[in-house]
């Protein structure tokens, strides 16, 4: 074996080996025509691949190169299998043919070169091979073409003259060659393909599960669709700063996916918060709003049948006395809407709360019962403590139900950046109360839009919709007070204004 064969020899076992590790598929397909060119001294090729999902068999064109014409582009470039062109026939017969002259084809020879290429380029192609990618199982993956194999590698082919110096035919050994490689090519590039099939899978199911997640609360439906979208955008932005603390963050494609699902996975564990709590819209959990509105209304009997029992003169104390019960319940019910920030509760329901009336069995019974007063005085939203634990639990839950997925490498941290997405500088977050340097910046980025899609859209049951502006006036009173990233705040307001 001579120097340059052992030298192909080991270049072809070390790009084998290459190969198998590769599962980006543009990458992939890149390394095999490099190879490919560089192992045979090609000034061109292409590689093409099985297209599965055509009416009838054809080859795609995946990748092209020619040294010589570094700004030739291709697009859907399509061949059908079939013996009408060159490609075809070795693709159907899964055979290589080698050709010395693509303009001087035997005379009969059932197919011919397509001058297309050529004519629009001012390129010749002249010697040529076309080697079929196979599999172990002998199934077809694609064509591998190679063109002009140079006498001297660095040459270029600008003219004619340049191509009949310079021009060889391809040698067995080269075939034998470009057929190993395309051996190897042919595993590497399935497995690049199930791959990508297994990763658009799973972006498929991670996606309809945050849909059915965020469609159990119908308030709440698109909401993580939209956090994703947003973090996605955010981190962008992120890539593009050229100042500032995050000036030298940047994004890889796997982060990116990683990120994405982050945000969209952030609320699984809303699976496991009871229903009633998840969906409560009023500060009265329904059943007792219905059981004051039914009371009122048996108050309101009940001081009817009184004055009539008394033969009053005048209606006018009646009239009074149910105007009072009416706006009674009025207070009750502007005090049962919940608000978003600390409200001080109205002085006036303790008052109406220790009112009594008379029951139907006789008893003494309040307008309002302390339970029912307990949750009109919430200052906040609708949760009292209790409910707030369950619905908070949402953050546990979801970092148990993430962390008991296998992930890949590239997604191992989707259960820790999810875990912590209502978390706060200042440790005043839930469920951990971590500090600014044990929040990671993935997770900083989904809680501030998480925060951010939660106050501008208006689907929530217990709050009115911000604009855009009211809701930066909101999270800029976070970042001053030390509780959300000032700095990503300014990154994403200037990214949507």
């Amino acid at each position: 074996m001579s120097g340059r064969e052992d030298d192909q020899l080991h270049a072809l076992n070390r790009i084998g080996m290459e190969l198998m590790l590769e599962r980006d598929l543009p990458v992939l397909l890149d390394r095999i025509l490099t190879t490919a060119k560089s192992l045979t001294s090609s000034d061109g090729g292409g590689l093409f691949l099985v297209d599965p999902e055509a009416k009838s068999p054809e080859l795609v064109l995946g990748l092209h190169k020619v040294d010589s014409l570094p700004e030739s582009a291709l697009t859907r470039l399509r061949i059908p299998i079939d013996d009408s062109s060159i490609a075809g026939h070795s693709a159907r017969t899964k055979e290589p043919i080698v050709v010395r002259d693509a303009y001087d084809l035997p005379p009969d020879a059932r197919y011919v070169v397509d001058p297309t290429f050529d004519e629009r380029y001012q390129y010749t192609r002249r010697s040529m091979a076309f080697v079929p990618l196979v599999d172990h199982r002998d199934h077809l993956v694609g064509l591998l073409v190679l063109v002009n194999r140079k006498s001297d590698p660095q040459a270029r082919l600008t003219d004619i003259a340049s191509i009949d110096r310079y021009v060889v035919p391809y040698s067995q050994q080269d075939i034998d060659l470009a057929r190993s490689l395309g051996g190897q090519a042919a595993v590497a590039i399935e497995n690049a393909q199930l791959y990508a099939r297994i990763e658009r899978m799973m972006d498929t199911v991670i996606e309809v599960a945050a849909t059915a997640i965020d469609d159990r609360d119908p308030a709440t439906a698109g909401h993580s669709l939209r956090v994703a979208k947003l973090s996605l955008d955010l981190a962008r932005a992120i890539d593009a700063e050229n100042d500032g603390p995050y000036r030298d963050v940047h994004f890889s494609a796997p982060q990116l996916r990683e990120l994405r699902f982050v945000a969209l996975l952030h609320d699984v564990g809303k699976l496991l918060v009871p229903e009633d709590v998840l969906l409560k819209a009023k500060k009265l959990p329904p059943v007792l709003y219905e059981r004051v509105t039914a009371r009122f209304d048996l108050i309101r009997q009940t001081l009817e049948l009184e004055h009539c029992s008394r033969k009053a003169s005048s209606n006018g104390d009646l009239s009074a006395t149910l105007a009072e019960l009416d706006e009674m319940q009025r207070t009750v019910h502007n005090a049962n809407e919940p608000t978003v920030v600390d409200k001080e509760p109205s002085s006036e329901l303790a008052q109406i709360a220790a009112r009594r009336f008379r029951g139907p069995s006789g008893e003494d019974v309040h307008y309002l019962t302390s339970e029912e007063l307990h949750f009109l005085e919430l200052r906040r939203g609708t949760l009292d403590d209790t409910e707030r634990a369950q619905a908070e639990y949402h953050a546990e839950a979801t970092h148990r139900l993430l962390r008991s997925v296998l992930w890949t490498d590239e997604l191992k941290n989707v259960p820790v950046y999810a875990y912590g997405h209502h978390e706060k500088l200042d440790g005043t977050g839930y469920p951990r109360h971590l500090l600014a340097a044990e929040i990671p910046l993935q997770t900083r980025i989904v809680g501030l839009c998480d925060m951010f899609d939660a106050l501008t859209q208006a689907d929530r049951p217990y709050k009115h919709s911000l604009s855009r502006a009211q809701a930066f006036d909101v999270l800029q009173a976070e970042a001053e007070g030390g509780r959300i990233d000032a700095e990503l705040l300014r990154i994403m307001a200037r990214s949507l204004s």
